[in-house]
């Protein structure tokens, strides 16, 4: 089955409407993940830290810059994930549609890209194979 994530996406008034009530949020999130799992199609989830917290490395120059959060002019900020096996993507819609999030965020769904999709004999996707391999992730 393919895998899907659902991609929790707020502004910063999205994020503070969200901790004003984080008990509630957290409440309403732990029933969602318990839905989740009980329907057998939950493989991960988790939420990130404040961005005023992280760095942007910026590619945009000859050599890479980083820079510490929080990140100037952002509209949306990734909050976190939920990483789903379903049979379709329709079906991560219907998840992603049921998702307790505060009014104003969105829920971005993306179908995660297998392993054959990609050429096999590619040198760095062989030495990741062997890197998962030694450390029995495969």
């Amino acid at each position: 089955m393919p895998k899907y994530m659902l991609i929790m996406r707020g502004t910063d008034e999205t994020n503070a409407a969200m901790m004003a009530s984080i008990d509630e949020a957290m409440a309403a999130t732990g029933r969602f993940i318990e839905e989740m799992i009980k329907a057998g199609v939950l493989l991960a989830a988790e939420g990130l830290d404040d961005p005023g917290r992280g760095v942007v490395v910026d590619f945009s120059g000859e050599a890479p810059v980083v820079t510490d959060g929080p990140y100037g002019e952002t509209r949306e900020l990734f909050g976190g994930y939920f990483m789903l096996d379903v049979a379709s993507k329709q079906e991560a819609v219907e998840w992603a549609k049921r998702v307790p999030a505060v009014p104003g965020s969105k829920i971005e769904v993306r179908r995660v890209a297998e392993s054959d999709e990609v050429p096999q004999d590619n040198e760095r996707i062989v030495k990741e194979r062997v890197g998962r391999e030694s450390n029995g992730q495969i």
